[in-house]
């Protein structure tokens, strides 16, 4: 598959409000996705990592066109997908899935596994007989460690654990042999004892079928861990992308550099860790400027009057900061 090119992609949503404010078309907007450009390369895992709320979830969704966009473009290779429909659509769902956070919720609970993974198969119309999705269904529980498949077919999610549910779910979004995976919290719900084997399912999976992930998640350690890049999101905005490997020794935003002083540690040195200023800002009603501004320790003159562009400080590094902008200019 091409690379995916994300340019200036926004998502609004207008919040209910007043009668007299919707009258007047005062109506609150929250920027779910405010200007976002990036690129996911051909065949990697990239890292979103972020609090609760900055928006990686609607950026995911809008990449596999489950929410529409209020602007930019999302580009597979020379094709703009953001407005495709019908039977373009049908095709384009063949190359890219998701898997989503909650396999408590993500699976329909009156069905059995064989008619979950096998859903994707019949809602895009691939030419399979019974005969032949049964087989391609167990093909792919073998894929994702549930041994032996045959005793999994007739079983309802209930009856699953947490770990057994999830793989399930990453068998429903390979079964069409997509080329692209948004992965969003795949383990967030998972007991600890079991993360670490979805997280190198997920990397067997990107080195053996060559799948491109967008992995999201709040933990900056799982995304170091199985991930080539990482974008740290803020408020709908990209603050840094940066290399995996370069992470803890290079990482220059603030809010980078806030997440990982919050990670836990028992064996670290606490005393130089960044305490967290002020109250998480409001999407209704962001801040002029940078949107890290009012949270952040190391404020300049120019961070409440310019917002920084995201800008390659050196070879695959990206920060928007005005202070480390001015240091570097």
């Amino acid at each position: 598959m091409s690379n995916i090119v994300i340019e200036n992609l926004s998502k609004d949503y207008v919040l209910k409000s007043g009668f007299i404010k919707q009258l007047r078309g005062q109506a609150d907007v929250v920027s779910a996705v405010s200007n976002v450009s990036i690129v996911i390369n051909s065949g990697e895992i990239l890292g979103l990592v972020g609090e609760s709320g900055c928006g990686k979830t609607t950026l995911g969704k809008m990449l596999v066109k489950i929410e529409d966009t209020s602007s930019g473009t999302i580009k597979v290779g020379d094709r703009d997908i953001v407005n495709i429909k019908g039977k373009e659509l049908l095709n384009f769902r063949k190359d890219i899935q998701m898997i989503f956070q909650d396999p408590y919720d993500s699976l329909n609970p009156k069905m059995t596994i064989h008619d979950i993974v096998a859903e994707p198969l019949r809602n895009l119309k691939l030419p399979k007989n019974n005969e032949e999705i049964t087989q391609k269904i167990i093909e792919m529980l073998k894929l994702v460690e549930l041994s032996p498949p045959e005793q999994y077919l007739n079983r309802y999610p209930h009856r699953l654990s947490g770990g057994q549910r999830q793989r399930v779910a990453i068998a429903r979004a390979l079964i069409v042999e997509p080329k692209f995976v948004v992965a969003d919290e795949p383990v967030s719900m998972l007991d600890v004892s079991i993360r670490a084997g979805i997280l190198n399912l997920l990397q067997k999976l990107n080195r053996e079928k060559g799948i491109s992930i967008l992995l999201i998640t709040h933990d900056l350690a799982t995304a170091r861990f199985l991930c080539n890049r990482i974008a740290v999101m803020y408020l709908g905005k990209i603050v840094e992308l940066i290399p995996s490997e370069k992470l803890m020794e290079n990482s220059m935003h603030p809010y980078t550099r806030l997440l990982l002083s919050s990670a836990p540690d028992l064996f670290a040195d606490t005393s130089n860790r960044i305490e967290v200023k002020g109250e998480a800002t409001s999407a209704i009603a962001p801040p002029k400027g940078c949107r890290f501004s009012p949270r952040c320790n190391f404020i300049s003159s120019a961070c409440s009057k310019e917002e920084p562009a995201l800008i390659e400080i050196e070879e695959g590094h990206f920060v928007a900061c005005n202070k480390i902008l001015d240091l570097n200019s």
